[in-house]
């Protein structure tokens, strides 16, 4: 079995984790609302998640329709954390096609690197 490749989503702001193994998912810079429900409760919407691998493309009925979805899991420790739209039938959530939902009760977040600044040399 080979070893596992892990990108990791820098930022200086909030980074958002697994919450079973820490692996990095995304940052805050990716994330569009966190207005969402999902089965564990709460639940946010991002752009752009790393680490993750995707189940097969499932027909669900959900509170705003029907979609066609892929359930999402950490490439780490392969705890399900979320779903990916792939397909909205109605117009007006086609904004979610390709957008990952990470629930908020498996995932932690932590501070980022913060604002990195030119070091002065002169200064002693």
């Amino acid at each position: 079995m080979g070893r596992i490749f892990l990108e990791h989503i820098n930022g200086t702001q909030k980074l958002y984790n697994c919450a079973q193994c820490d692996t990095n998912l995304t940052n805050k810079s990716q994330l569009i609302s966190t207005r969402f429900t999902g089965s564990t409760g709460r639940a946010y919407l991002f752009k752009r998640v790393v680490n993750l691998t995707f189940s097969n493309v499932q027909d669900r009925v959900m509170l705003t329709g029907r979609h066609m979805v892929r359930d999402v899991m950490c490439k780490n420790c392969k705890t399900k954390l979320g779903w990916m739209y792939e397909l909205a039938v109605e117009e007006s959530q086609r904004y979610k096609e390709g957008r990952i939902i990470l629930e908020h009760a498996l995932i932690t977040e932590s501070e980022g690197m913060g604002e990195l600044r030119p070091r002065n040399y002169e200064e002693n």
